[in-house]
């Protein structure tokens, strides 16, 4: 790997290593250009994937290089529900490791649908009072740059032609996954109910692709990074065809406290620390912010100065706030038969009936509801059982028994809308392991959003019941307090006033600051945001290497 001296210049240092990290990396060293990628956490096993490891008890005791997530007792992170109270320590946990949350996410890759980028202007259920607004792009301006995305990254799917999915000039480059026990129970129960099923889009390839092994359904997926490669993670895709071109250096455990500007208000590069926690300054004639929505607020709030009093690109005081993280509701039945489905993705067959928005139902919101049975032995025996089941004991032990292989979950995964009080800002008085103010994340839901929330877990009892589960239970639905599908702090749009970053991402109130990642999100469509966050990313990445060739942006190229 390219090795930088610490005191040079580069073209481009970036943020994040994740869904939108590894492809602006990519594609900026493949265009000729010197890049410096940051990543806060370890290096995991990249380079090294056989030897990732599948023992829960290993996963959960492993050095803190190898660690694929956050922790939160050192990534603190503090949580409340409204600006009246208190805010007490969070669990809010994301992909930390070289490849980011694409190393052990489930793989859910749907695109938005076209009505996704202008709900605001035509959809009569969305009440007053939200932050939603259109999108400054469109699908059809975006579109190719999903199928640059899904061949590029390797996306196993189908091409269907259905008002609920998003419409495809192209298929994907690679089959579905082969239908589990609770996808075929998913399509009987729809054919039952007149539902449309279908087989999920997976950044899970299923036939040998660009040097990379199809999945061997090993069974321990989401959450697990895969020692064949057959997840389409930036690890095993993007980043090392930058790191190949010799003109891309990839530094793990850095952990940047400040992006760094000049007199002009423009950005001169970054100052993190190291894994030793020494400070090291990164100069670069470009930032690209792709940190998470949350992280990167964060770091934009971090970065305040005489010229950017209110943090970094919040002119519009609009940082932080309207983040969305996406509501989920649950339901799971017990079939009479064995199910086998610890074999497999975690992620299945979908019915994508209830995508859209619906009058009929009296509230906004929609979703996807997707077949999963996937536990692992730990969550089955910890948290999974039935509702009444002893934890102890022999009734515990026939309970395992029982249950193990003859259960599976339909996970809904739905709307949140976006509101101006539901922010990321930081923590008056709790601190991180590097002493810089901890995350505070401050969320409510809309009362429509509770409705469709329960909404969706009517259905996925009826669901059930109709695939011929004997027993259903769907606990109460449950408001979110943070999670991996985090977007929409640092939004995107034409009016400074009213958004962060243009629509090519690029920051209006910085001319050398790009932000691209889940925060550019107007709105958080049916709640999969990784498909999205990389076609943006190729479209940014795009519009960037043209500004920089034509002396639009100042490079050394």
């Amino acid at each position: 790997m390219k090795k930088f001296p610490l005191n040079s210049e580069v073209d481009f240092v970036v943020i994040g290593s994740g869904a939108g990290g590894g492809i602006m990396a990519k594609q900026l060293a493949t265009a000729g250009f010197s890049v410096v990628v940051l990543e806060q956490g370890g290096w995991g096993k990249y380079g090294r994937e056989h030897e990732y490891n599948k023992d829960e008890w290993i996963q959960l005791h492993l050095p803190e290089d190898q660690q694929l997530m956050s922790d939160p007792n050192r990534q603190r992170n503090t949580f409340r529900r409204n600006d009246r109270e208190k805010a007490k320590p969070g669990n809010h946990t994301y992909g930390c490791v070289v490849g980011g949350g694409t190393v052990t996410y489930g793989g859910s890759s749907w695109r938005h649908l076209p009505y996704e980028f202008k709900e605001a202007t035509t959809d009569p259920t969305i009440p007053s009072g939200t932050g939603m607004a259109d999108w400054p792009i469109t699908y059809e301006e975006l579109e190719p740059y999903y199928v640059q995305a899904e061949w590029e990254m390797g996306i196993s799917g189908r091409k269907i032609d259905s008002p609920f999915l998003a419409p495809m000039s192209k298929d994907y480059p690679v089959p579905p996954v082969p239908l589990k026990s609770s996808g075929a129970l998913m399509m009987t129960a729809a054919q039952k109910l007149g539902l449309t099923c279908v087989p999920g889009p997976l950044a899970i390839i299923t036939r040998p692709y660009m040097g990379r092994a199809a999945c061997v359904n090993c069974g321990i997926c989401s959450g697990y990074g895969c020692q064949v490669r057959a997840r389409s993670s930036s690890a095993v895709t993007m980043l090392p065809l930058a790191v190949n071109t010799g003109r891309c250096e990839i530094r793990a455990r850095s952990y940047v406290r400040e992006i760094t500007t000049d007199g002009a208000g423009r950005c001169t590069g970054v100052i993190y620390f190291d894994a030793e926690k020494k400070e090291v300054r990164q100069r670069a004639k470009v930032v690209v912010l792709s940190a998470n929505a949350s992280e990167s607020a964060r770091l934009l709030l971090l970065s305040k100065s005489g010229r950017f009093p209110d943090g970094l690109a919040n002119s519009s005081g609009l940082v932080g706030k309207y983040v969305m993280y996406g509501n989920g509701v649950t339901a799971t039945g017990l079939f009479e038969h064995p199910l086998n489905e610890y074999k497999g993705v975690v992620s299945g067959a979908a019915i994508v009936d209830f995508v859209p928005s619906d009058p009929k139902r009296g509230h906004y919101g929609g979703g996807r509801m997707t077949a999963r049975g996937y536990q692992t032995p730990f969550e089955l025996g910890l948290n999974g059982l039935s509702p009444g089941t002893p934890h102890w004991g022999a009734a515990y032990k026939k309970a395992l028994k029982e249950e193990a292989n003859h259960r599976m979950t339909i996970q809904c995964y739905v709307t949140q809308m976006p509101l101006e009080t539901n922010r990321v800002d930081l923590d008056p008085d709790v601190k991180d392991e590097w002493g810089l103010p901890a995350m505070r994340i401050t969320s409510t839901s809309h009362p429509d959003d509770i409705k469709n929330m329960e909404f969706f877990r009517q259905k996925s009892i009826e669901v059930l019941q109709a695939a011929g589960a004997t027993r259903v239970w769907a606990p109460p639905v449950g408001d979110t307090r943070g999670g991996a599908h985090n977007r929409g702090t640092c939004r995107m749009g034409n009016d400074p006033k009213t958004s962060v970053v243009d629509k090519y991402q690029k920051a209006h109130d910085v001319p050398n600051l790009f932000i691209v990642d889940g925060s550019v999100f107007v709105t958080g469509g049916r709640n999969h945001p990784t498909m999205t966050i990389q076609a943006l990313a190729f479209r940014a990445a795009d519009h960037l290497v043209q500004a920089a060739k034509k002396g639009a942006i100042k490079t050394s190229f």
